[in-house]
């Protein structure tokens, strides 16, 4: 993951080099040779994403962007992209995003699992009929793709009863916790201190935040938003329709895989999306 961009240029080699610094290990050596296994450690995965996804975007020779948005994690990397904030001081916070995240996991045993062919309306309301369990809809991916959050029997009963709805699949997923609902509160709290601390800069144009998905580039609703992200919905679906709204034709995804440019296509079929 990253080698080749690693070899791109001298100022690509001189973050990467700089990424294994500020983390305190070598995160190249993991990204480069490591296994399946020891990249998906919490101190690993998220920053490597960040590292991998903010260096394509600054090793392009091309137009500034008129407008930036990045799903969950990815919003960080978005607010590099704008000017918002430093490489450094991004990876920073991602690092101990990450960490919070793993504590609040531990806190909360949780799970999050994927909703196919429902409406979100639906999905919604299923949320809410549940009652003393936790069971929040977490991510707006696309048209027909809803992920809910929550805890473990939470889940578990949701998923039988988005069936019994007419949704194509109901599939748990393989992850550490419930990422955007009510039990991430504690990592909330962690980052909150970290991110008011950290120094934004007025952003050369507009970020397009997971929880309202609104344009941003005041610096207080900035913070404020990503603050509020870890425990609130991911809404892309709402995102990309505002920015096309707003005048967005194209789109590309910097970072690995090509998992937005497909949601992308869905929400928005007639714009041009692609990957780098």
């Amino acid at each position: 993951m990253g080698k080749e961009l690693y070899a791109s240029n001298e100022k690509i080699k001189s973050l990467f080099d700089l990424s294994n610094k500020i983390l305190g290990f070598s995160i190249t050596q993991i990204m480069f040779e490591g296994s399946a296994d020891e990249l998906k450690q919490t101190k690993v995965t998220q920053p490597a994403v960040f590292i991998h996804s903010v260096l394509v975007a600054l090793g392009q020779d091309q137009q500034k962007p008129e407008m930036v948005a990045g799903h969950s994690l990815g919003e960080f990397s978005a607010l590099v992209a704008n000017g918002a904030l430093s490489f450094e001081d991004g990876l920073k916070l991602v690092s101990k995003r990450a960490m919070a995240m793993q504590k609040a996991c531990e806190k909360n045993p949780s799970t999050m699992a994927a909703i196919l062919g429902l409406d979100d309306k639906i999905v919604e309301e299923i949320c809410a009929s549940i009652k003393n369990e936790i069971v929040v809809a977490a991510n707006y991916n696309c048209p027909g793709q809803l992920v809910i959050s929550g805890s473990i029997k939470g889940i578990e009963i949701a998923c039988e009863k988005m069936k019994a709805a007419g949704a194509k699949r109901a599939l748990p997923l393989q992850v550490g916790g419930a990422f955007h609902s009510p039990l991430m509160e504690p990592a909330r709290e962690e980052l909150a201190s970290a991110i008011e601390s950290t120094r934004f800069e007025n952003p050369f144009c507009p970020v397009y935040q997971n929880v309202n998905a609104l344009p941003s580039k005041q610096v207080p609703t900035i913070k404020k938003n990503l603050i509020d992200q870890l425990t609130a919905p991911v809404r892309w679906t709402q995102s990309v329709q505002n920015m096309v709204k707003d005048g967005g034709t194209q789109f590309v995804e910097c970072g690995p895989g090509k998992v937005l440019q497909g949601l992308v296509k869905k929400i928005a079929p007639a714009v041009e999306a692609a990957s780098l």
